[in-house]
């Protein structure tokens, strides 16, 4: 049986251009995060990636779609986490168990990303440009958990409820994160994985089989 989480491997050009992109959405992300949207140009984001500006557009369009890739990049790896989970656990109990490990990574690349993203999302309420790419990848990280969440369910499951097991998983990544980015908690019971396990909890609760 195909490994559902399994991803073929990309050839060495498209590596690097990912790497690259990457590697600009984290110095623009640190600028952002250091002076506010408003007060970063594009030049900024190129200068501190050591690249032209003419480079720079060729990867973005503007210079808020630059911190896309660190964003998307993070729910790709939670999703995929998700996939690759035991697939005789409860879609709930799944969902908490891959958010939990999304939002509590102690590895250094982890929580450097994740005192990033924290900074970054103190930056993103009232910039509209920030808040499109963010709503952007909202939505696209919905549609990626039905298919994640239809195949762990099975093909018996109401697709209502894959739908909304899907819609509750993303609020509580979203919530949690926006609420944790508001505080100056990083750990403990005010930490962003505690914060979007009661969420998931709350917002499945009604999907959850009942207890015998």
């Amino acid at each position: 049986m195909a490994d559902p989480g399994a991803q073929a491997p990309l050839p060495l050009t498209e590596r690097r251009r990912l790497q690259t992109q990457l590697e600009i959405a984290h110095c623009a992300a640190e600028l952002f995060a250091e002076r506010g949207a408003s007060a970063v140009t594009a030049e900024d984001i190129a200068n501190a990636a050591g690249i032209s500006l003419r480079t720079f557009y060729r990867y973005f369009r503007t210079k808020e779609e630059a911190v896309a890739p660190m964003l998307a990049g993070g729910v790709r790896d939670w999703i995929h986490d998700l996939a690759r989970g035991p697939r005789d656990l409860p879609a709930a109990e799944a969902l908490e168990r891959s958010a939990r490990r999304a939002l509590s990574r102690t590895d250094r690349a982890g929580v450097d990303s994740l005192r990033l993203t924290h900074q970054l999302f103190r930056a993103i309420p009232g910039d509209p440009g920030l808040e499109s790419v963010w709503f952007r990848i909202v939505n696209d990280t919905e549609e990626s958990l039905v298919e994640v969440l239809r195949d762990l369910m099975g093909p018996e499951a109401d697709p209502l409820n894959v739908r909304l097991m899907a819609v509750a998983g993303n609020t509580a990544m979203r919530i949690a994160i926006q609420t944790w980015a508001d505080s100056d908690a990083a750990t403990g019971n005010d930490g962003p994985a505690e914060i979007v396990v009661r969420c998931i909890r709350t917002l499945t609760a009604g999907l959850r089989p009942p207890q015998g």
